[in-house]
């Protein structure tokens, strides 16, 4: 396997040019099976875990998400974004010391968002979340680790009242206290997309693929986005699979199990001894 450095250095690379995509295991499985497909890089992805644990996204602890980044990076020989949602504290201080530790897990990049959690007051108040990312920084150079750092705003998803506006300040901010990729996700026209590309220039980009059913990754890197995560999308998909299979069940039938993919192809793919060796 790559070492952790040539993971790191191959990570910042992609977001020199170009546009890649990034999409989103939930598991240690769908991980793997990502990374057999060539893609050149995977991101966790918090919503995801939390429904494989059976628990809301937001709700998995710091020390049983800092495990399943562990999983995730231990089982790809290809660099790892963790979605460290908001960095699993409030205070910038504490922000610092949890992105240490998530450095520590082996990531090649992580995410910081600015988003509460709080329905009454959904975003970190605009000096705080700037002040939070600042200490994200600090905190990694500190570590000496060549890892990204993406800060998000999380306006579009929170219901602002003029999210493009607004996530523009933020990124613009964020990226002057040292962020190293933005990420407002949630746009999905290209004036929006086109609008903050153009703010953030020359950093670059990440957007979210939700929305985005009609457009391609080259539609993407036309507008100047330079890379393209799915978020929980490919979880949800899983999912779905098993909400249908789970009802015709109910029902009585099976035919939704014509489309299950086979176990052969499966076990296939997983019995690499190469690979259970090194994990």
């Amino acid at each position: 396997m790559a070492s952790l450095e040539e993971k790191r250095r191959t990570f910042r690379a992609l977001h020199e040019t170009g546009c890649f995509m990034l999409p989103n295991p939930f598991d240690i499985g769908s991980a793997r099976y990502l990374q057999s497909r060539g893609f050149k890089a995977l991101a966790t992805t918090s919503a995801g875990a939390a429904w494989s644990l059976g628990l809301a996204d937001g709700a998995v602890p710091l020390e049983t998400m800092l495990d399943h980044i562990r999983d995730i990076v231990g089982a790809c020989d290809v660099p790892v974004n963790a979605d460290f949602v908001a960095g699993y504290a409030v205070r910038p201080e504490d922000v610092a010391i949890n992105v240490k530790r998530c450095v520590e897990a082996g990531v090649a990049g992580l995410s910081i968002e600015d988003a509460t959690g709080d329905r009454n007051a959904p975003l970190f108040d605009f000096g705080l979340s700037v002040e939070r990312i600042a200490a994200a920084r600090t905190a990694i150079d500190e570590t000496r680790a060549n890892v990204i750092l993406v800060a998000r705003a999380e306006c579009y998803l929170t219901g602002h009242e003029t999210p493009r506006d607004e996530a523009i300040r933020r990124l613009v901010a964020f990226s002057r206290a040292g962020a190293d990729c933005l990420y407002a996700p949630g746009p999905t026209t290209g004036d929006d997309i086109t609008a903050i590309v153009a703010a953030i220039a020359p950093k670059p980009v990440n957007v979210l693929a939700r929305g985005l059913e009609n457009s391609t990754l080259t539609d993407l890197a036309a507008l100047g986005v330079r890379r393209v995560s799915v978020g929980g999308l490919v979880a949800r998909m899983a999912w779905r699979g098993v909400i249908d299979s789970a009802e015709a069940l109910a029902a009585g039938r099976f035919d939704a199990f014509s489309e299950a993919a086979p176990g052969g192809d499966l076990d296939a793919l997983f019995n690499d001894t190469e690979w259970r060796s090194q994990s």
